[in-house]
């Protein structure tokens, strides 16, 4: 059987090292081998510019790359930083103030209930101004890995 190489629709399966800027920046995240990334190629799983910088691999196959902040997250948004009044952190008629740490994770709803994922980057008198920008936003990000597996495409949303 010929050994696929990476293109669209194939489901490939990764591990990798991604770290900030470059090979010596700070670890931001690992995908070992006991728990590989899986994912379709072309079903907007992961970044276009990531899906890019993989095609035409095969398993086995080492890759080093970095993208560049607007080939990730995008430049941090001015506009993602919300002032939020310490009062929107009721729980059952009191204040939660285990969350007004900076840097603490706090999980909102948006008015439509939409769920978002905040990090408390500033704690004021009666508000609290909360990052909603993605964690890696504002950064290069450098990926380095191995294919691990390239797989026909599935007739059904199910990893093989």
């Amino acid at each position: 059987m010929k050994e696929l190489n990476i293109s669209n629709g194939v489901y490939v399966e990764i591990t990798y090292v991604l770290r900030e800027d470059g090979p010596e920046g700070e670890e931001l995240e690992v995908c070992p081998a006991e728990d590989p990334f899986g994912f379709t190629i072309g079903q907007d799983e992961v970044l276009p510019a990531f899906e890019a910088a993989l095609m035409g691999k095969k398993g086995g196959d080492s890759f080093e790359f970095v993208l560049s902040e607007e080939d990730a997250y995008g430049p941090e948004d001015p506009e993602g930083f919300v002032e939020v009044p310490k009062s929107a952190f009721i729980v059952d008629g009191e204040l939660d103030e285990s969350i007004f740490e900076v840097d603490s994770v706090v999980p909102m709803e948006t008015e439509d209930g939409e769920e978002m994922i905040g990090v408390v980057a500033e704690v004021q008198l009666n508000s609290v101004i909360v990052d909603f920008n993605h964690p890696f936003a504002g950064m290069p990000l450098h990926f380095a890995g191995e294919i691990k597996l390239v797989h026909p495409p599935l007739p059904t949303d199910r990893t093989p």
